[in-house]
């Protein structure tokens, strides 16, 4: 129903900065939310940054200030701008969209995810 497309080059240095999109098509109706989660090795996946439609933002207490979240409602497009990256910060990263099923259910659709290294 939904594909979710994540693109974004995934090497970066120190201090350095990095936009991620993630291109929502198929049945994007009743979309009300998206984000973004990573997962480093050994961890969790873990909630990095999520939307609302009605424009909420939440982050995680590691990234704020740093990252922002936005998004393209005409391209179905959700970005995820890191600046200062550490290396702490590298993990996967998967695009998220959160869906109201016709019986009240939320359906969540992931990305495949893409690896983001900060490293020299």
């Amino acid at each position: 129903q939904v594909q979710l497309v994540e693109s974004g080059v995934g090497l970066v240095q120190p201090g350095g900065s990095l936009r991620l999109s993630c291109a929502a098509s198929g049945s994007v109706f009743c979309i009300y939310a998206m984000g973004w989660y990573r997962q480093a090795p050994g961890k969790q996946r873990d909630l990095v940054a999520r939307i609302t439609n009605g424009g909420s933002t939440n982050y995680a207490d590691s990234v704020k200030g740093r990252f922002r979240i936005s998004r393209d409602s005409a391209k179905n497009t959700v970005y995820l701008q890191m600046n200062s990256l550490k290396p702490e910060d590298t993990a996967v990263y998967y695009c998220n969209a959160e869906q109201l099923g016709t019986i009240g259910d939320v359906i969540n659709y992931w990305g495949k995810g893409t690896l983001v290294t900060v490293s020299s």
